[in-house]
């Protein structure tokens, strides 16, 4: 499979398209981001890197640092964890409070940010120093000691969290919440801040390609029964409620992120990273998820 073409035809096809997303509106620090950046980084197991565009500069990541908050308390509690969150699509927006009322606290999936919160409280229990332990984890996952937190972002995004504050209360009043609110909501502020480019981002989900293990070091992160429940919650949660469409046009385990992001799997093959800031109406990508669209037809790779 030639990638380095495919990718490269595909972006330059995608290139000119009008832009029909916008920026996001609600975090004051993304309202600032170029809107023509685009990037796109593909690695595959047989450690092989092709990228194009702006694929080496760093952006917020946003709702993709989820996947590996779920994996490190994934990795710790086992099965245990779904206790306290739920598996199911949630037909709703990531940030409805409404379905969390009616389900008495339990979040529906890890992916929407009700379940988030769950897991950033797990990791609180489990871990001593949190931000500073989780920041450890993402960097061996990468191989990659620079990555870190944007104190920039995390304060914007606490600024303008209302939502996020009355989420993570409302699931404190039905006792699923153990920590400080605060406590939780400045880990999760944090963690989305999280900053890494296409090649960064493509390189560090290659465990979920490699049946739970890094391929820098062979390091199993997760089982292989793990790991194939991740990549069925990126598949049926990871795009909020356009997750059936991306399965339907792309047909790969994915998860984006409000700064444009996305990053996708195909087990025992490769790691794909999109960037491109502007957003549909459903949150995601505009010209992130017409690349994917596109790449998965011309290389016949998904995984249906």
């Amino acid at each position: 499979m030639n990638f380095e073409e495919i990718i490269r035809e595909v972006y330059l096809k995608n290139q000119p398209v009008e832009e029909k997303g916008q920026l996001p509106a609600y975090i004051p620090e993304l309202r600032y981001v170029d809107p023509a950046k685009f990037g796109v980084c593909v690695s595959t197991l047989q450690k092989e890197t092709y990228g194009i565009g702006d694929y080496q500069e760093r952006f917020s990541i946003q709702s993709i640092a989820k996947v590996l908050s779920l994996s490190l308390a994934y990795s710790m509690l086992g099965g245990n964890i779904w206790n306290r969150v739920g598996v199911e699509p949630s037909g709703t927006s990531f940030n409805s409070l409404i379905q969390l009322e009616l389900e008495h606290g339990i979040p529906r999936n890890p992916f929407i940010n009700a379940g988030a919160l769950v897991i950033c409280d797990i990791l609180l229990t489990h871990l001593t120093h949190p931000k500073e332990e989780f920041l450890d984890y993402v960097r061996s996952l990468s191989n990659n000691p620079d990555l870190t937190y944007s104190d920039r972002i995390a304060a914007s995004e606490k600024q303008a969290g209302y939502r996020n504050v009355a989420l993570c209360n409302l699931i404190k009043s039905f006792d699923n919440i153990m920590n400080d609110p605060v406590d939780v909501l400045d880990f999760y502020f944090n963690l989305c801040s999280l900053e890494m480019s296409c090649e960064e981002l493509s390189r560090t989900f290659l465990y979920l390609a490699n049946d739970g293990y890094t391929l820098h070091d062979d390091k199993q992160i997760l089982t292989k029964s793990q790991t194939k429940r991740t990549n069925a919650l990126m598949q049926t949660c990871g795009f909020y409620d356009e997750s059936g469409e991306f399965a339907f046009k792309v047909g790969l385990p994915g998860k984006s992120g409000v700064g444009g992001g996305i990053v996708a799997i195909h087990p025992l093959q490769y790691s794909i990273a999109v960037w491109s800031p502007c957003l549909n109406e459903k949150g995601n990508s505009y010209k992130g998820m017409l690349f994917l669209e596109e790449f998965t037809t011309r290389s016949e790779l998904s995984i249906f």
